[in-house]
């Protein structure tokens, strides 16, 4: 692998450590702290497709997805204690659903980035993430939480999450999940017009370096 690719491979790797890290501290009643440092592997994922191209992006994403894998093993070990339960911090279906949406979406940005490459700068950062968000959104809190896919994990009790109540706690009845990830999508929204300032800058620098 070439040296060049080094900063991408430890930036991913460092924002999905700290996000299976901050997804365990509370923001509000909607969120956790780490919806707001996972939507930057996006960013990390489209500057690198934009200066080296989709083989080394490809790499950094699979990269991450070893890292998240590994911090899911950590997480099943890691016991947790609350409302007289005892109970691990990833459960198996938390470990599936990050999994594959971590996996399914960057690639999915990837390929959305890299058919718009030749367009203006922005739209092809800003498309691809925003499509890669909304999967990785869906496919995690369905997979993690619907009661559809209770069978994936029987032991693991997730009424909690199927609860019914109002949408962001103002709009109609839904489960408990679909809030969680709807709040969770919008930040993602939020970040990925945020991101491309970064995006600009950092894709500049490292053009200039380059050439």
């Amino acid at each position: 692998m070439n040296r060049t690719h080094i900063p991408g491979i430890l930036a991913m790797a460092a924002i999905v450590v700290a996000s299976n890290i901050l997804v365990q501290f509370l923001f509000g009643q909607w969120l956790t702290w780490g919806a707001f440092t996972y939507p930057f592997a996006f960013l990390v994922t489209d500057v690198m497709n934009r200066v080296y191209g989709v083989g080394p992006a490809r790499k950094v994403v699979v990269a991450g997805f070893i890292v998240g894998v590994i911090c899911s093993l950590i997480g099943t070990q890691i016991m947790l204690q609350g409302d007289g339960y005892t109970y691990p911090a990833v459960t198996l279906r938390i470990a599936l659903g990050s999994g594959l949406a971590f996996l399914v979406a960057q690639l999915v940005d990837i390929t959305v980035f890299n058919r718009l490459r030749e367009g203006k700068w922005w739209r092809a950062p800003l498309a691809s993430t925003l499509v890669g968000s909304s999967l990785d959104t869906a496919i995690f809190f369905t997979i993690a939480f619907s009661a559809a896919l209770t069978g994936l994990e029987p032991s693991n009790d997730v009424s909690w999450a199927t609860e019914s109540l109002p949408l962001l706690g103002a709009g109609p009845d839904v489960p408990l999940w679909v809030s969680l990830g709807v709040a969770d999508w919008l930040v993602k929204l939020s970040l990925a017009l945020v991101a491309l300032l970064p995006f600009r800058i950092i894709v500049g620098s490292l053009t200039t370096r380059t050439t």
